[in-house]
């Protein structure tokens, strides 16, 4: 459940904070203007400059997920969310400066100061007033309404807590109607039967009923939908399912007949899949071309020089819909019998002194690039495992498999938040399984963006789980 107006806070949110982007963008440009390089007014030349501000004012609000949850983020985080973003931004626009340079669109390095400068500053002043407005009319802002809950049981219990737990939903319980008043346990918020419920929603102005109700009451939910919408009053029901622990993402329509999705699935969607996979083969290219190209014949002579063997490594790991593929990684390791049995460990004694540094940096990786041109793999993804890890942790973790609906990845959502290198404990694989799958539910092309970004610095300050 998330707050009514969350959409429209959110958009609030973004469109002010464009509005004051490209007010500092002007506000610098006029300020500059008299410079014998600067034309005034504005000529097309400015517009890929524009372009590229708000295209990198929504990467990196996405890297920082600065637009989620605006209304209940307290001012602390807002105000780091905002400076991270901020701080994310000019740096992405120095690197395209630096890379791309600005002479061909009549701009100088004085404009790009002072606009930098406005931005913040500009940006500083609309989230205190936001704050602020947030703060003193906060009340308003929820727009709180008056709710009742007709049944007893786990779920109506749950949701009690969950209006108490969350105030800022704008939902105020005043009571429960059930049959059986001993079973509800609330016996201070006991209002009575399920046939008294519409007369006193009528007599006492309550906004919305939430049903908790099984589906052997259906004559009961029947009548009690019958009276609301008969006055007007909002009716919810809280399907029986909720108590199996199942939680609904998606709502379809087979005819009359309505399916339930127990998750989102971003890639299930053709033009998603296609996306991501044109950028893999993108992606790969360029890392072949351009650094495998060279690199190998380098990475090759050092690793036969340091031990005897063949340069890649190759081995049977699980794929999507846990069909085994050939994975292959620079060799990081002395040949031995564990390879297909046994992770690699910190201080191992297989690994070389060669290994331990392309680990480190995930160079060992790279040929893996050719398992995504292929289409086995893709840039991200969760981890491939071994076949025996895919065995062993299918029996131990619930949700194991969940994570083999999606391609295998180079990297994930689960290795740029820490979790690689040896799983001593079911735990461990247990919360890389969590971020698997929240990536899997939660899958964007910018998301992806991320992770990659968040790799690359990864590997450049060096990780320790990384061994």
């Amino acid at each position: 459940m998330v707050h009514r107006y969350a959409t429209f806070f959110k958009t609030i949110n973004l469109v002010t904070d464009y509005i004051v982007l490209n007010m500092g963008m002007v506000i610098a440009y006029y300020i500059v203007a008299t410079e014998k390089d600067i034309l005034w007014p504005p000529s097309q030349h400015y517009l890929p400059i524009v372009l590229v501000f708000n295209l990198t004012w929504l990467l990196s609000a996405n890297l920082t997920r600065l637009y989620d949850e605006v209304l209940n983020k307290d001012s602390v985080n807002t105000f780091r969310n905002v400076i991270k973003t901020y701080l994310i931004f000019v740096t992405l626009i120095a690197i395209i400066v630096a890379v791309v340079g600005i002479k061909a669109y009549y701009i100088t390095h004085t404009y790009l100061i002072y606009a930098s400068a406005l931005i913040g500053i500009l940006l500083w002043l609309w989230k205190i007033i936001f704050l602020a407005i947030r703060k003193s009319d906060r009340a308003s802002l929820f727009d709180s309404r008056k709710v009742i809950i007709v049944g007893s049981g786990r779920i109506s219990n749950d949701l009690q807590r969950f209006f108490a737990g969350n105030p800022d939903r704008g939902y105020k319980l005043i009571g429960f109607f059930d049959d059986n008043p001993v079973q509800t346990g609330q016996t201070g918020k006991y209002l009575g039967s399920t046939d008294e419920c519409i007369n006193y929603v009528l007599n006492n102005k309550i906004d919305e009923i939430f049903c908790t109700l099984p589906v052997a009451e259906t004559q009961k939910i029947e009548k009690l939908l019958s009276g609301a919408e008969k006055n007007l009053i909002r009716f919810k029901i809280i399907p029986e399912y909720y108590d199996y622990g199942i939680k609904p993402v998606l709502i379809q329509s087979f005819g009359h007949i309505p399916v339930i999705s127990v998750r989102a699935e971003p890639l299930e969607n053709m033009l998603n899949r296609s996306l991501k996979r044109l950028f893999d083969i993108c992606f790969s290219l360029i890392v072949i071309i351009f650094f495998f190209s060279w690199l190998f014949p380098i990475l090759a002579v050092l690793i036969k020089l340091e031990s005897k063997g063949p340069v890649l490594f190759k081995q049977l790991r699980s794929g999507r819909d846990n069909n085994p593929f050939w994975c292959y990684k620079f060799r990081s390791m002395r040949i031995n019998n564990h390879s297909d049995s046994r992770q690699a460990s910190r201080n191992d004694s297989r690994i070389t002194r060669l290994g331990a540094i392309l680990r480190r940096t995930s160079i060992d990786e790279l040929p893996q690039f050719f398992n995504v041109l292929i289409g086995n793999m893709s840039t991200v993804g969760p981890r491939p495992h071994m076949l025996s890890h895919t065995i062993q942790y299918s029996q131990l973790i619930d949700r194991f498999m969940v994570r083999h609906f999606l391609k295998p990845g180079i990297t994930g959502w689960a290795q740029v938040n820490g979790l690689r290198g040896e799983t001593v404990t079911t735990e461990a694989m247990l919360k890389r399984v969590e971020a698997d799958v929240w990536y899997l539910e939660n899958w964007s092309f910018l998301f992806d963006m991320k992770i990659i970004f968040l790799t690359v610095w990864n590997s450049l300050k060096g990780d320790e789980n990384a061994f």
